[in-house]
């Protein structure tokens, strides 16, 4: 059988790059855009590169944001920080809108089996805010896997000789649960009933 023809496979090829999107998903999407008006491509690509171009990592807290510093950071109290794995976990806890404090994105978790140490991840901008911006609370948001755990454990005994206070997230989360597809009110109970570790 003969293979689609060479544009179309690299359309397909590209798409299948994404997280989550099968061979078969990457056909789809590649034939809507071959079907669709050229002007609605040439809208699509635009947008992907202005939020390749546009988007940047906030200098306080790591979160995505178009300015030097993003709007959490800017507006709320620095004194005590969420420490999540990916910028994505901010938006989910922002439905809540429980929390008035800032957020620290640590852009992965730690993880032996994939080599990646705590050099690899930002521990050490967070021990740094916590310093420059004498946070009294650290809440550790991190996901309820064996990575997330470990990280939360790790970062705990780094920041608790430091005075300050160090809490968890109340285990309203299943374990293995990204933070991304928890409902608010289980989210909002679990920021309100964190436990300190």
């Amino acid at each position: 059988m003969k293979n689609f023809i060479l544009p179309i496979e690299k359309l397909i090829a590209e798409f299948s790059h994404l997280p989550g999107v099968g061979r078969k998903t990457a056909t789809r999407y590649a034939y809507h855009i071959i079907n669709s008006e050229t002007q609605s491509v040439q809208d699509f690509a635009s947008a992907m590169l202005d939020a390749k171009r546009l988007v940047k990592y906030c200098s306080v807290c790591g979160n995505f944001t178009e300015n030097d510093i993003c709007d959490t950071c800017a507006k709320g109290d620095r004194r005590q920080v969420c420490v999540v794995a990916e910028p994505k976990d901010i938006l989910a806890l922002e439905k809540v809108r429980d929390y008035g404090g800032t957020y620290h994105v640590l852009h992965g978790l730690l993880s032996p089996m994939e080599g990646r140490t705590a050099e690899d991840i930002h521990i050490k901008e967070l021990l740094s805010r916590i310093s420059n911006d004498n946070v009294t609370e650290v809440i550790m948001a991190t996901p309820p896997t064996v990575e997330g755990e470990a990280t939360a454990m790790y970062i705990s005994k780094l920041v608790k000789p430091l005075g300050v206070k160090v809490t968890r997230l109340a285990q309203g989360v299943s374990m293995g649960t990204e933070l991304e597809y928890v409902d608010e009110v289980t989210l909002s109970k679990a920021l309100d009933e964190r436990r300190e570790i």
